[in-house]
């Protein structure tokens, strides 16, 4: 773990932590179900990763004036454009562009002090902000797109656990999740007053 004293390892440990916990997430899937719309917006597991691949590229490149050298899709104008994977993206063509975001952003965290200043050109005209701010803003980006593929992961095959290694999960066995889960029903079923099927 990272000094206390030392800010920019901490970050970089938290942006670290959640970049190999999104990979783990897919872990075991075949490609369609990395692939398919999960929710009725149309998110998937590797349009989240796409996703978090673009902002993290925008972040820790166009606000510091930090080029990444990555062309757009041909399709980045049309709505939702980063939410999704193209027919010719592959799984491992999306899993390189998240690899090389996490490397832009721990470039510029190697590179520059947290004190750097830079402008976010989608936040607006007057929006200072320092390297400190923004690698902050990306850690809560990050780990809230991971808690997204907990659910989606989770409603595909019940896989889940907080990263590889550690599930932090109660010590029980399989038998007790469904028990668990009638037991909560039954619990919601009275409080609300919905009788039981």
């Amino acid at each position: 773990m990272a000094p206390p004293s030392d800010p920019a390892a901490i970050l970089q440990r938290y942006l670290d932590v959640a970049h190999d916990a999104m990979r783990w997430k897919l872990e075991g899937l075949d490609e369609y179900d990395i692939r398919r719309p999960l929710t009725t917006t149309g998110t998937s597991l590797l349009g989240i990763i796409k996703h978090v691949a673009w902002v993290e590229l925008g972040y820790f490149g166009d606000v510091f004036q930090r080029p990444h050298g990555i062309a757009m899709p041909a399709n980045a104008d049309e709505v939702n454009a980063d939410m999704y994977a193209q027919v010719d993206e592959s799984v491992d063509d999306i899993l390189d562009l998240f690899a090389t975001a996490q490397a832009h952003a721990t470039e510029a965290l190697a590179e520059l002090p947290l004190t750097t200043e830079g402008h976010v050109p989608w936040w607006g005209a007057n929006n200072p902000v320092t390297l400190h701010l923004i690698t902050i803003h990306m850690v809560t980006e990050l780990h809230r797109h991971l808690g997204q593929l907990d659910i989606l992961r989770e409603g595909l095959d019940g896989a889940a656990g907080h990263r590889d290694g550690v599930d932090n999960l109660p010590d029980v066995d399989a038998a007790f999740w469904p028990m668990h889960v009638a037991e909560l029903d039954a619990i919601a079923r009275k409080a609300t007053g919905i009788p039981s099927p």
